[in-house]
C-alpha cells in the first residue's frame, strides 16, 4: 500500500510539472554515470584502509563508514565502483527516509517538493560519490529523527528505544551526532506540549541505549589515550584567528552545495522567523520547533565558528535534513523551478569537469591520475622488489597506493610525523631498519616544485642516500594534469633522529 501511495505521488508530481521530475531524473542518471566516470578519491581509499583494518574506532573518526565499505567490498571486491556504489546506495536510503520524515511535517505535495529540493543539491551528489563519515551519518541522523518524531508526537514508546540505538549509530558514524540528544533536550525543554516526557524515564532510557551503542568508540578512545576525541576537539584549536574572509568563504561553499536559491532562501526565512518570534522559541508551533531544534544548533554553531576557524563544507550537512523540510514550506513553484534549473546547470558543469577536466584542481583532493600513478608505482616496484613504499602528504597518496597495491604502503610516520590512522595499524617501523624505500611525492601545483624537492631533501635525515628517479606524469592528451616526484631512499635509519612506534 505504501509503495502504491509513493508511486501515485510520483505520478501526480510528474503530471503537474514534468520539467521538475525530468530534471530530477536527469540529475539522478548523471550521478549513476559518475560512479563509472569518477576516479578514486583519496577519501575513498583512506576509509577503505579503515575497513581493511577492523577496529572499534579509528584515529580521526568512528567506524561507521568502514562498516559500509567493508560490506560492499566484501561482496563486490576492492574496486572503485564498489566504493562509489556503497555511497550511492546509502545516500538513496537517506533520501527515501528523508521523504518519510517530510511526510510527518508536510502535505504530500510539499513533501515531494522538499525531496526534490534536497535530492537535487550538490551536497547529495557529494555524499553519493565520495566516501566520508557523513554518508552513514546522514542516514542514521534521518532515521533518528523519524524515530524521535514517532516517540514524541505519536507516543509510541518502542520508538524511544529505536531512537537511542539510531542516535548511537549516528555517533558511531561521526561525532557531530552529539547534536542529536542536544536537539532533543532543547525541544523537550521548550515545548509546553511535550515537556512532560522529561518527567518520564523514556528519553533517559533512549540516552542509555545511545551510550551502549556508542560504547565501543569510547572504549577504543580509553585504550588509546582519547586520541580521537582530542583530535576532533582540542586538536583542531590550532590556527584560530578572526577572519571575515573565512566566514564569507563558508557562506560561498554552503551556497554551492545547496545551490544559491535554497541556501539564501534558508537564510532569509531564518531571519524572518527570528524577527517574528525574537528569542521566544517556546512560542514556535511544536512541529516547526522540532525541525528548528535539529537545524539551528548545528547550523549556528558551525556558522559562528567560521569567524575564527575554517569550517569544512560537510560539517553543516546534517542540519539541512530538517532545515530543508522547514524551508520548503515557503517555496513557491517559481522558486523551485529556479532552484532546479541551477541544480541542473551545476551538475552539467560537474559532468564536464569529471569527463574532460578543463579546470585543474590545485590540490591532492582530486579524482584524476591516482590510478595511473599507482600502476606506475607497481611497475617501479618490479624493478625494486625489496623496497618498501611510503609518502608524506598527510594520508592521501599512501591511502591510494594501499588501495591499489597488495602490500603495506606507509605514511609520514616514517619521517617522525603524525600519520593519522597509519600510526594505529600495528606496524613496527623499527623492523624496516636498513631497508631501502621508494618515496612518492604528489605535486598539487605543477610547475611549483621547489618546496616539494626541498622537502625531499629532508629525507636524508632518515636515509643514508636519497636520489631522484624519473617522475610519474599523468596526461590528458598532450596536457600534463598530475605529477608525482619519485625518490629512491637507501638504508632506512629509524633511530636518526628517532621515531615513535605504535
Amino acid at each position: 500500500m505504501k509503495i502504491k501511495s509513493f508511486r501515485d505521488d510520483l505520478h501526480t508530481a510528474y503530471t503537474e510539472n514534468r520539467w521538475l521530475v525530468l530534471s530530477a531524473l536527469f540529475i539522478l542518471l548523471l550521478r549513476l554515470a559518475f560512479i563509472g566516470l569518477m576516479g578514486l578519491m583519496p577519501q575513498d581509499a583512506y576509509y577503505t584502509f579503515y575497513a581493511e583494518h577492523p577496529a572499534a574506532s579509528y584515529y580521526d573518526h568512528p567506524p561507521g563508514i568502514a562498516w559500509v565499505l567493508e560490506i560492499f567490498t566484501a561482496v563486490l571486491g576492492k574496486k572503485v565502483y564498489a566504493v562509489k556504489l556503497a555511497d550511492t546506495v546509502v545516500t538513496l536510503l537517506t533520501l527515501a527516509f528523508f521523504y518519510r520524515l517530510s511526510l510527518r511535517f508536510l502535505s504530500r505535495g510539499r513533501a515531494s517538493n522538499a525531496l526534490l529540493l534536497f535530492s537535487s543539491t550538490l551536497m547529495v551528489t557529494i555524499l553519493s560519490l565520495v566516501s566520508t563519515p557523513d554518508v552513514p551519518l546522514m542516514l542514521c541522523w534521518t532515521l533518528s529523527l523519524l524515530c524521535l518524531y514517532k516517540a514524541v508526537f505519536l507516543e509510541k514508546k518502542v520508538y524511544w528505544l529505536l531512537a537511542g540505538v539510531m542516535m548511537g549509530l549516528a555517533f558511531d558514524s561521526k561525532y557531530t551526532a552529539v547534536f542529536l540528544p542536544a536537539g532533543l533536550l532543547l525541544y523537550l525543554a521548550l515545548s509546553a506540549t511535550h515537556r512532560k516526557w522529561l518527567g518520564t524515564g523514556w528519553p533517559w532510557l533512549s540516552f542509555v541505549l545511545m551510550i551502549l551503542a556508542l560504547s565501543p568508540v569510547v572504549w577504543w578512545n580509553v585504550q588509546h589515550d582519547f586520541v580521537s576525541f582530542r583530535f576532533q576537539s582540542t586538536g583542531r584549536a590550532g590556527g584560530i584567528e578572526f577572519s571575515l574572509i573565512d566566514f564569507f568563504g563558508v557562506l560561498a561553499h554552503q551556497a554551492a552545495i545547496l545551490a544559491p536559491v535554497l541556501f539564501f532562501a534558508l537564510l532569509w526565512i531564518l531571519y524572518k522567523t527570528i524577527r517574528k518570534y525574537k528569542a521566544k522559541l517556546w512560542t514556535v508551533p511544536d512541529h516547526t520547533l522540532f525541525l528548528l531544534c535539529f537545524f539551528l544548533p548545528v547550523f549556528l554553531a558551525f556558522l559562528s565558528i567560521s569567524f575564527i576557524y575554517w569550517v569544512k563544507l560537510n560539517w553543516m550537512m546534517p542540519a539541512y535534513i530538517t532545515g530543508v523540510i522547514w524551508v520548503s514550506r515557503y517555496f513557491s513553484r517559481k522558486m523551485i523551478n529556479w532552484q532546479q534549473a541551477l541544480a541542473v546547470v551545476i551538475h552539467i558543469a560537474l559532468a564536464i569537469e569529471l569527463r574532460w577536466y578543463p579546470v585543474p584542481v590545485r590540490s591532492d583532493d582530486v579524482w584524476v591520475g591516482w590510478g595511473r600513478m599507482a600502476r606506475a608505482v607497481m611497475a617501479l616496484k618490479r624493478a625494486y622488489p625489496a623496497d618498501f613504499v611510503f609518502s608524506a602528504d598527510d594520508y592521501k597518496t599512501s591511502a591510494v597506493l594501499n588501495f591499489y597495491m597488495d602490500e603495506m604502503v606507509y605514511g609520514q610516520n616514517i619521517i617522525r610525523k603524525p600519520a593519522l590512522q597509519f600510526d594505529y595499524v600495528g606496524t613496527r617501523l623499527a623492523a624496516l631498519k636498513g631497508k631501502n624505500a621508494l618515496f612518492i611525492n604528489s605535486i598539487p601545483r605543477i610547475g611549483n616544485e621547489v618546496a616539494e624537492k626541498h622537502f625531499a631533501d629532508s629525507l636524508r635525515r632518515y636515509f643514508r642516500h636519497v636520489y631522484p628517479l624519473h617522475p610519474i606524469e599523468v596526461k590528458r592528451g598532450e596536457r600534463l594534469v598530475r605529477k608525482f616526484l619519485v625518490y629512491r631512499c637507501e638504508y632506512y635509519l629509524p633511530g636518526r633522529p628517532g621515531i615513535s612506534e605504535r
